[in-house]
């Protein structure tokens, strides 16, 4: 999903299935601004069908947040990073405990590593930014200036 609420749309809907990961792009620094991820989180753990249920996001969340939830994903997607590059089908590992996550697998059918990495580069090819949320005053420069959430998602010159 490229905006949280589609993704929480899908959730109530009865549109996503129990153990999938949802994928929520663009809600990283220059994405949107980095809203706090909340709504949909809360709403997989009301669902008691989705408890399993996983959101990996460029996005943030917050000490309210429960459940198998990854988030300040970097780079973010509006700078291009894998997480603008996953599809539909696209099998995702997470690994607590180990504190991994990876992409194993397109269009549903489990890869080797550089298989993945060869069709992510393919899909990269075909990326292009879409339009940014915010469009004028201080959230549009910051949209266009944001440092990666891993630094921090500051004000860069």
């Amino acid at each position: 999903f490229d905006r949280e609420e589609d993704a929480l749309e899908a959730i109530l809907s009865g549109g996503v299935e129990p153990g999938s990961v949802i994928i929520l792009r663009y809600e990283g620094p220059r994405g949107s601004g980095m809203p706090e991820i909340l709504a949909t989180t809360e709403a997989l753990a009301t669902i008691p069908a989705l408890s399993n249920t996983a959101i990996v996001t460029d996005g943030r969340f917050s000490g309210a947040t429960r459940g198998p939830c990854i988030g300040h994903v970097s780079p973010e997607a509006s700078r291009g990073g894998p997480i603008a590059l996953i599809a539909d089908g696209d099998l995702i590992s997470i690994d607590i405990p180990n504190r991994t996550l990876a992409v194993i697998g397109c269009d549903g059918k489990q890869m080797s590593p550089d298989q993945v990495s060869a069709r992510l580069a393919d899909r990269k090819k075909n990326w292009k930014l879409p339009d940014l949320k915010h469009t004028e005053g201080v959230l549009k420069r910051y949209a266009r200036h944001a440092a990666s959430a891993m630094k921090g998602a500051y004000l860069e010159d």
